[in-house]
């Protein structure tokens, strides 16, 4: 039996280009390289139709130890609550009002990016701060 392990994060969004750059703000990732024979994304779009120009977009983490993450245009909205989010994690090993200070921080440098605030969930102890990206998915500051 093998054993995999590497994967990718797939976002099915409206804006393929944007919500990459949101992650790769979010992230500190990079966009990944045009596919092989192009030297930009841009010159890869001019060669599909029309309709598949902006189709999907890919970025990674620089350093090769986090997930590949990965957006396809899809026809339809976000219409119900991600099954799958994911927990930006800021706040390791801190507790309290340390912790709390750490994800508060941070979701002041999100929000002129586009993000929302949804809820803080705080117990005096631990806490995380729900959030959205700019097209709506549920992520959390963790």
């Amino acid at each position: 039996m093998s054993t995999i392990r590497q994967f990718q994060v797939t976002f099915d969004c409206a804006d393929p280009r944007r919500l990459a750059g949101f992650w790769c703000e979010v992230l500190g990732y990079e966009v990944s390289p045009p596919p092989a024979g192009f030297a930009t994304w841009d010159d890869f779009d001019r060669s599909r139709a029309p309709e598949d120009r902006g189709a999907w977009y890919a970025c990674g983490d620089p350093l090769g130890a986090g997930p590949r993450l990965f957006f396809q245009r899809v026809p339809e909205g976000k219409t119900a609550k991600n099954r799958v989010h994911l927990d930006v994690r800021v706040g390791t090993g801190l507790v309290g009002e340390e912790r709390l200070a750490a994800l508060e921080a941070e979701c002041a440098r999100l929000l002129p990016l586009g993000a929302v605030r949804e809820r803080l969930l705080y117990d005096g102890k631990d806490s995380c701060i729900v959030m959205r990206d700019v097209e709506g998915n549920e992520f959390c500051l963790d």
